[in-house]
């Protein structure tokens, strides 16, 4: 078996044609410009490309991008005046603040301080708590882009056995609720797992993100399986940097119905989502209907 890979780059175009569709009839029929803030402390070099890209294609779609970069030693009470006064902007319907912040900031009291209306990432306590309770709720980006890509290939995921290795916040935990919510059973697996690879051959749908190279092996994989790679890691190979997912691609190739590729796959639905949540925000603050597709 050789499996079909999702194209996540061709997708993500998709989604972004489709919000830049709906943007312009905000624009013509109603004179609103979705707005984007996104607030950069620090000189992370990985951060500042994130930002860059972002900034790039919310102006692509036509949202208005605000960027704010703040040096390294920002004070926590500044940091969070800032966010105050994105959150009373009328222009700005989706905020921001790239993570990791330096180590003197409270990242939990800086994102909590997001109006969760305006928290498209999805971290505030209150949307957390929303999606996990299954309510209209801001859903984060990454764990959003993959359930998109799963419903593309596999249409309903109603009754199938989804397995997420990994148990963070941002991915693990999400993921797992929004899998829930299209009915799927799930069970979330994690290095303390006992008998992992046993585990992740019982999945229809195989979540990998755990951030660590190439793990989960192509003997882990159910034949047939749906593999989506949520990791991108470095790894030094002949001298080169290589970027590698959480699953050995080789092999599960080979066993799986489908799986998404690294890079190439879930990471350029990231950035899709975060202008689809943008744009989601946009509508719910002016009670207009929501984007059909764009949303969990």
């Amino acid at each position: 078996m050789t499996a079909t890979i999702i194209d996540g780059k061709a997708f993500a175009e998709k989604v972004r044609g489709q919000v830049a569709a709906h943007v312009a009839r905000l624009k013509a029929d109603h004179g609103i410009t979705p707005g984007l803030a996104v607030v950069l402390v620090g000189e992370d070099p990985a951060s500042q490309v994130y930002v860059r890209s972002k900034g790039k294609q919310t102006v692509e779609v036509g949202m208005a991008s605000f960027e704010h970069k703040l040096p390294a030693d920002t004070a926590e009470a500044d940091l969070v005046a800032l966010v105050q006064r994105l959150n009373a902007d009328p222009e700005v319907h989706g905020i921001l603040v790239q993570l990791p912040l330096p180590s003197h900031l409270n990242s939990d009291l800086v994102i909590n301080t997001i109006d969760p209306a305006k928290d498209v990432d999805g971290f505030h306590i209150s949307n957390v708590g929303l999606l996990g309770t299954g309510q209209k709720a801001m859903v984060p980006c990454t764990p959003l882009g993959c359930l998109m890509l799963l419903r593309d290939h596999l249409g309903s995921l109603s009754g199938l056995n989804a397995v997420v290795v990994g148990r963070s916040n941002i991915v693990g935990k999400p993921m797992a609720q929004l899998l829930l919510g299209d009915s799927c059973t799930v069970t979330i697996a994690h290095s303390r797992t006992k008998d992992l690879p046993a585990v992740c051959r019982a999945a229809d749908i195989l979540v990998a993100a755990v951030g660590r190279p190439e793990m989960v092996k192509g003997d882990w994989v159910k034949p047939g399986a749906t593999v989506i790679d949520v990791g991108i890691n470095r790894v030094e190979r002949d001298g080169k940097t290589k970027l590698v997912g959480d699953v050995d691609f080789a092999s599960a190739a080979a066993v799986a119905g489908a799986i998404t590729p690294v890079p190439g796959g879930v990471g350029p639905m990231t950035i899709a989502c975060l202008l689809a949540n943008t744009l989601t925000a946009c509508c719910r603050a002016n009670g207009l209907a929501e984007p059909e597709g764009l949303t969990a």
